[in-house]
């Protein structure tokens, strides 16, 4: 190769050298700047606060280059969506801060290309956006978190917070988490959890990107269930479910809820019965049994309360074939006492129990009660409506029986 091609190529690449440089040092320094602002501020600044802090932390490179280097490598993100930092759960107001994230990137950050949380885009994409909105237990300003990993390298590239300084945001589950019979968080809610809180620089919770192709099909079904298509819900579970990563909580509870939908009561049954198993499995079966305010009674609803004594069966049946004893602990939400909800929430996992045991007499040997009052509450609000229905679930614990 004579010497002028040479100089002429080393040219062409010294900008992309370059380029890329500034880039690993950018990214160095996100790792040391701290996340978010401290002072709260309106919920519609809080976001756009959040999003742009962590769009600039991506901007390290002259404008010029970013543009370039834009074109050469779209900067396709997908967004996971938003949860509940406590419950896991998708609520009205995590969904309306992930449509106000979508728009602000539009907005300003026009060299992002921002995809939906399907199977196929997953797969096209170089990023993941995903976030959390949370409160202090003692109510104070909720605070969002959104963190910007690489999906090649599993490294958390950016990562923002701000404070929301609004008293009063919609915190009520989406129809589907609304709907669960069961609490779905699980090891992949909590490591998605954890990566919205992840440092710049540091890597994602592993198994949570690891679930991330499954978790778009899930989220491609949870969608279809809250616009009614149900035949369409129900293929995009069973879907998930033949999946490698798909023996999960939130699957079994979306093939449970979309069976029911289509009155296939069997095949509901069944469903359920998957789910009380890996919930006994993984030590993680907490059960959203709703009863009358201060009674061990269940409420009289039937289109509440009227599939309880299945889930019972199913329950009992799956923890007959555990060699290890069950620990039946009741909650209640924050109203009234504390002795008061002590001795309630004791007095419904005795009556739970008992139901147990009626089911199949020859569990109540390895039956345990418990009761937890409200001091492991989920939601913390008090308001006795779908919104806290997980701080008066009844859990099942799996322990040795005592010799």
């Amino acid at each position: 190769m004579n010497a002028p091609i040479a100089v002429r190529r080393l040219n062409g690449w010294l900008p992309r050298i370059a380029a890329l440089l500034v880039l690993a040092c950018g990214l160095a320094a996100c790792a040391n700047r701290p996340s978010g602002n401290t002072a709260a501020v309106p919920f519609e600044q809080a976001v756009q606060q959040a999003v742009d802090d962590l769009m600039v932390q991506t901007q390290k490179l002259p404008a010029f280059l970013a543009k370039v280097e834009s074109r050469l490598k779209p900067n396709r993100i997908v967004i996971d969506p938003l949860l509940d930092g406590a419950s896991g759960q998708q609520t009205e107001v995590t969904r309306a801060i992930e449509q106000r994230v979508v728009q602000r990137m539009q907005e300003r950050f026009s060299q992002f290309t921002v995809a939906p949380f399907a199977g196929d885009e997953v797969e096209k994409a170089q990023y993941v956006l995903n976030g959390t909105l949370s409160r202090h237990k003692d109510g104070g300003p909720y605070r969002l978190a959104l963190a910007l990993t690489d999906l090649k390298s599993g490294t958390v590239i950016a990562q923002a917070a701000a404070r929301i300084s609004d008293d009063k945001l919609d915190t009520r589950p989406t129809a589907f988490y609304r709907d669960s019979p069961v609490n779905p968080k699980d090891r992949a809610t909590e490591g998605y959890i954890r990566t919205s809180e992840t440092p710049a620089g540091q890597p994602a919770d592993a198994l949570y990107l690891e679930r991330l192709s499954t978790s778009a099909v899930l989220q491609e079904a949870i969608a279809a269930y809250e616009e009614g298509r149900w035949q369409d819900a129900l293929a995009r579970y069973e879907s998930a479910a033949r999946r490698r990563d798909g023996q999960q909580l939130r699957v079994y509870s979306g093939l449970y809820l979309t069976q029911m939908q289509l009155g296939r009561a069997a095949d509901a049954e069944a469903s359920f019965g998957k789910l009380a198993r890996l919930g006994l499995e993984t030590n993680n079966l907490s059960v959203k049994f709703l009863f009358r305010p201060g009674s061990t009674d269940f409420l009289g609803d039937p289109k509440i309360s009227g599939v309880y004594p299945m889930w019972l069966r199913q329950i009992a049946r799956q923890a007959t074939q555990t060699e290890s004893c069950v620990v039946v602990t009741g909650h209640t939400s924050r109203t009234g006492s504390e002795e008061v909800n002590e001795r309630l929430s004791l007095q419904r996992a005795q009556a739970v129990k008992a139901r147990l045991a009626a089911e199949t007499p020859a569990l109540s040997r390895k039956l345990r009660e418990a009761g937890k009052g409200f001091h492991e509450n989920i939601v913390g609000t008090g308001t006795d409506d779908a919104s806290d229905a997980l701080d008066r679930r009844v859990e099942f614990k799996v322990v040795p029986c005592e010799a």
